[in-house]
């Protein structure tokens, strides 16, 4: 790869971080003993799903 970023690498990066935006919330709901109830934990297995999928668009993007 000739070091240029793709739009499917920049388009990983910044959905990854609206995932850790809406996990940030999650804790900011749940100050201040972070307990989350099993809607929450629904919604965090959700969200790390994604970013799992994140991830790997990165890894296969940037690394291959």
């Amino acid at each position: 790869m000739s070091g240029i970023m793709s739009k499917r690498t920049v388009d990983a990066v910044f959905h990854g971080l609206f995932l850790f935006t809406d996990l940030r919330q999650i804790l900011r709901d749940t100050t201040p003993d972070h307990t989350l109830d099993d809607d929450q934990k629904k919604e965090v297995s959700k969200i790390l799903t994604k970013l799992e999928k994140q991830v790997a668009i990165l890894q296969e993007e940037m690394l291959s």
